[in-house]
Order: C-alpha cells, then structure tokens, then sequence
C-alpha cells in the first residue's frame, strides 16, 4: 500500500530509462526526454487507497508527451490531478496550457495526449493524485473544460484539498488496508469539491456550465439522501425546483439513467461497508437497508450483476485478504 521507488542504487547511465519504465508501470507510458540524462534524479513515494492512488514526486527537469499511440496502446481511463509543492512546471492538453507555480492545482486526462514538463537547473517536487474517470460526478464535457487550467490549490477547498493530500503521505506507513478503503471516497469528494467550485465561479461560464452546476447539485442531493428508500425522481425533482422530465433529460448525456446511477451508487456505498472490518458482525440486509435496498434478494441478484459475487462471498473474500 506505501512504497519508495528512489535511484540511489543505480548507475547514473540507467536512472532516466529505469525512472519512466516506472512510471509506464505504476501510472501510464509517455515518451521522455531530458536535456541531461546522466544528471537526472527522481523519487516517488506512493500510497495505495485502492480506487485512489497518491504520490510524492521529486524529480531533475524533463520532458514528457502521452501521444494517441502511447493511448491506442494503454489506456486505463485516469484522470490526474497535480499539485505543485516546490519549483515550476507546466502541462498543455486540449490545446490549452497552464504553468504552474508552488500551491497550484492543474487536472489532465490520460486519455488524451498531453505534455509535460518542468524548468531547467531546479528540482522539481509535487503530489499526483491518480483515480478512475468515472468516480467523479462530472460528465466527460465537464473533465475538457477543467482539463489544463491552473486551479488554486492555496485557498477555499483547495487548501483542503491540499493539506489532506500532504497529510494522507505522511500518515502513509500506519494507514492499513481499512483506513486506506475509507479515505478513498474523501479524497475524491475533496477534488470533487474543488472542481465543482471551479465550475461554479468561473466567469466564463456557458449554458454548459450551468448545466452542469445544476447536474453537480443534483447529485449532491441524490448522495445526501442515499440512505432513504423513497428517494425517487419525483422527490429529487421538488427538491431542486425543476420537473421530472427536466431531470432525466439532465442525465440523458451520463451514458446511464438517472435509476442506474443511483443504483450504482448505493452498491459502491454497500461494497465499502462490507469490506469494512469493523462491520464484519453488521448483517448484510442492515447494509443493504441502509443504503436503500429494503429486499434483500433483490440486493443479492444486483450486487451479484455489478461486482461478479454475492455480497457474503464479497465480505468473507476481504476477511480474508
């Protein structure tokens, strides 16, 4: 779960070819340069939170491009989000281009072909937070605006965003495998919360944008009340003022109805709990009912549909792992 890659060890002709083998590995192939490669020195601390993977990046200048061959060749489908701690650095996607400063944010797609770099004679020191695309509540039109924009990481949710980041690789080492499933969903919430407040206050903001503002409150209100079975499209539909028709047609460009996302979010919150140890004597029909499934056979056949086992299969395999 917490792992130290460093090139102490290696012969200085080695270090750049070993570093970014690394990186293909652990984050996703690009095609590297340096203006010295027998100079160059990086080090990587790493915290598995399962969905959620942070890292601790100090490395010498570089140059770094995803082409779309790289990403016709591998593609896991993350989205990155960088903070910037110590030196300068810059990224350019979707033919736009942020350079960045100590305290700044910036999210790029791994998806689409990027580049990256850092300025020359200074070592540069930041946190890569890596995550799968759709565990944000964002729609694919909202990630290509928010992509390559240099968003503050020092005030407002990014400097809470950032002090739990600093924190969670601090802690790292005592973290076990329960803490790490626990904080996972936080430190998505956070960038969640972060991204969501770009959305809200940019001035440059279109139609698109308030869709999307709207969309975000949508499903705020939907995760607070998760837990009530009588959640259902007329009552989120009152809630937020608009009809039920405005609603579905709000998540028509999700790739999913409105129903399945629900459904969907009440089995990652029924999954979490089960492998929870501290839940290993809490029934499985009380997760279930907790999180809005009052039949419990029912809940079976769906975990079962979503996650390829039944819930106490689920439950004794984390037992045992």
């Amino acid at each position: 779960m917490y792992s130290v890659i460093n090139l102490d060890g290696l012969a200085p002709a080695d270090r750049f070819s070993f570093w970014w083998e690394a990186v293909a590995h652990s984050v996703v192939p690009v095609h590297a340069v340096s203006t010295d490669p027998l100079t160059f020195w990086a080090e990587m601390t790493s915290l598995d939170l399962g969905t959620v993977q942070i890292a601790r990046v100090r490395c010498r200048p570089f140059e770094a491009r995803r082409t779309p061959r790289l990403i016709r060749r591998a593609d896991p489908a993350l989205l990155q989000l960088s903070l910037t701690l110590c030196g300068r650095s810059g990224i350019e996607q979707q033919d736009r281009q942020a350079t960045l400063a100590p305290t700044d944010l910036v999210l790029f797609d791994t998806s689409a072909p990027f580049r990256a770099w850092t300025v020359p004679d200074v070592t540069a020191d930041g946190i890569v937070v890596r995550f799968p695309r759709d565990a944000l509540p964002l729609s694919p039109g909202a990630v290509r605006s928010l992509t390559a924009h240099r968003l503050p990481g020092h005030d407002s949710v990014g400097a809470l965003l950032t002090a739990c980041l600093r924190q969670a690789l601090r802690q790292g080492p005592s973290l076990t495998s329960a803490d790490a499933a626990r904080l996972s969903p936080i430190v998505v919430d956070l960038i969640t919360a972060v991204l969501a407040h770009e959305l809200e206050s940019d001035p440059r903001a279109t139609p698109t944008g308030t869709r999307e503002t709207l969309l975000l409150r949508l499903k705020d209100h939907i995760l607070r009340h998760l837990a009530d079975p009588d959640l259902s499209p007329a009552t989120i539909a009152a809630a937020q003022s608009i009809s039920v028709r405005s609603l579905h047609r709000l998540f028509e460009g999700e790739g999913q109805t409105l129903s399945a996302w629900i459904r969907g979010r009440r089995l990652e919150r029924c999954r979490r709990d089960l492998a929870d140890p501290v839940q290993n004597r809490v029934p499985i029909r009380t997760v279930a009912a907790r999180w809005g499934f009052t039949d419990p056979a029912h809940f079976s056949r769906t975990f079962r549909e979503a996650y390829g086992s039944s819930p106490q299969e689920y439950r004794d395999r984390c037992r045992t792992g």
